[in-house]
């Protein structure tokens, strides 16, 4: 099983907008099989930050889901415009022990 975080720079003011596209994009997400979707923002480090979190059983299968983007019309409406949102970010993954 492996923890997958994507973390989020959004520009000033912007993190509430992201996570409302996440939300409504969590179930799409989920049904392209990248896992059950936890959605937090900080509030004692970095301002603005938004992680996207999850649990995969197949690294394969949700790299292939990734490089699929937004090939589902209404997970492409969802996400419409959420780079302008963002600065910058990474991703992290690990090994569930």
């Amino acid at each position: 099983m492996y923890l997958i975080r994507d973390i989020f720079h959004t520009k000033p003011g912007k993190a509430k907008e992201l996570v409302k596209k996440f939300k409504q994009a969590a179930p799409y997400f989920e049904k392209q099989g990248m896992g059950k979707f936890k959605i937090m923002t900080d509030i004692a480090t970095t301002y603005w930050t938004v992680v996207m979190e999850s649990e995969v059983d197949d690294l394969s299968a949700f790299a292939k889901e990734v490089r699929g983007g937004t090939s589902q019309p209404e997970l492409g409406k969802i996400m419409e415009g959420y780079m302008d949102l963002v600065e910058g970010g990474y991703r992290e993954i690990f090994i569930i022990e």
